[in-house]
């Protein structure tokens, strides 16, 4: 049993041998020193003193000893009632233990004041804040990205939510959303961005061999046969080429320009027709009911999930992960957004105390059972020699002490009976 105490507890044991050898050869020499006295007593009767102090002290050092084994063993393995105390109420003790600390520990009052002393919402900020610590935890929840996809699978609910998808877009009206796109797009200023790509995009079209010989093919087919004799329609074709690129180019060089105002009064005009036009509404509401008829609107959202789940756990696998880094992003960024908001950092530390003392005051009488579970599944003789390692040493000075303090009361009492004698 000794073999699985740690070194320091080892010494520890070597020490209280070393006391427990020194108290036991202290209370012989006071039983030598009481036989001696007392043999030479009627000689010299100032020994009286002394043999009063060693019978004292004796009886004293037995008392002590006596009380301290009885803690841990039977004395002299002697069947003495209420010895072996530890041992003998281990279930005792480990009822009265569990209930002691659900009482004194675990009620609600007490968990909630410590709780209260404890800031969550700042050490969730300063941990989130920290892009180091961010990122570990990004790591960590991209990991279980995957288990859920997977989960997701067997489960049914991607179907699930497929279906429920698919349901609201059948009550959702397509025109009205359109309208409000179309509406937002004009406000936004984002039409003259439109305006720039497509300006852009005709420019590098006319501007292109291949654009340009079709285009002068075309011209040829629609002129006479003598402007073609006279090769006119390479003339007319570069006039219409630098024409137009000089009109694509006056447009983009002018942000008030009439073509663009053209184009915006156009754009306007179609939102509010679209607005008010139940004809559109209609053709909308048509075409989406067909697109959600056909079958192969079913293959397209399993297609898309498949090149999802594919792409993140691609991604999540790759050293440098985009999900991982945008966790992380976001992670950082609400740590630093809660660190400046001291009204949802109280309203989270309220929530926490309140959530917490809850808990545990719902599981502390199953605290309570699994500490005395624990104790009554001790091996209490291996713990009564760890007790007697860490306070043994401590213990056997009782035995000091009770031969010290006995012999001084032994010296008392004698001093008082020869008053008593001498009145």
């Amino acid at each position: 049993m000794t073999q699985e105490l740690s070194p320091a507890e080892m010494e520890k044991l070597a020490q209280l041998s070393r006391v427990k050898r020194l108290a036991t050869a202290v209370l012989v020499l006071c039983v030598l020193v009481l036989i001696a006295t007392k043999l030479l007593e009627t000689r010299w009767p100032a020994l009286a003193f002394v043999a009063a102090f060693a019978e004292a002290a004796t009886i004293g050092g037995i008392a002590d000893w006596y009380a301290v084994v009885a803690l841990f063993r039977r004395p002299l393995d002697l069947p003495i009632p209420h010895t072996a105390i530890i041992p003998s109420n281990q279930h005792r003790i480990g009822d009265n233990l569990g209930r002691f600390i659900e009482r004194n520990f675990l009620s609600q009052e007490t968990i909630g004041s410590k709780l209260k002393d404890i800031r969550f919402a700042d050490e969730m900020s300063q941990w989130l804040a920290t892009p180091e610590k961010s990122q570990e935890f990004a790591r960590f929840v991209a990991k279980l990205v995957p288990q859920l996809l997977e989960t997701l699978d067997h489960t049914g609910l991607r179907s699930f939510a497929a279906k429920r998808v698919a349901v609201q877009l059948e009550k959702t009206e397509v025109a009205p959303i359109a309208a409000k796109l179309l509406d937002s797009f004009v406000k936004d200023d984002r039409h003259n961005k439109l305006m720039n790509d497509l300006i852009a995009a005709l420019h590098k079209f006319i501007n292109d061999d291949v654009a340009i010989d079709a285009i002068r093919k075309k011209v040829q087919d629609e002129l006479p046969t003598v402007f073609n004799v006279f090769r006119a329609d390479a003339l007319i074709l570069r006039r219409i080429i630098k024409a137009a690129s000089a009109l694509l180019q006056e447009v983009k060089d002018n942000p008030e320009h009439q073509l663009r105002d053209e184009f915006e009064k156009f754009l306007k005009n179609y939102v509010r027709r679209i607005k008010r036009s139940k004809r559109f509404a209609k053709r909308a509401e048509a075409m989406k009911h067909d697109m959600l008829a056909r079958p192969e609107f079913a293959d397209i959202a399993e297609k898309l999930w498949q090149n999802l789940r594919d792409y993140l756990e691609k991604d999540i696998r790759a050293e440098n992960s985009a999900t991982v880094d945008r966790l992380t992003d976001m992670f950082v960024d609400i740590g630093r957004n809660l660190a400046s908001s001291t009204e949802l950092k109280t309203e989270i530390d309220r929530e926490m105390v309140r959530i917490l003392a809850a808990l545990i005051e719902k599981q502390k009488s199953s605290v309570s059972s699994f500490v005395s579970d624990q104790v009554k599944s001790w091996d209490f003789a291996q713990l009564t020699l760890l007790i007697e390692a860490n306070i043994g040493k401590d213990l056997q000075y009782i035995r000091f002490n009770g031969m010290l303090i006995g012999g001084m009361a032994g010296v008392v009492l004698h001093c008082i009976f020869l008053l008593i004698e001498t009145v």
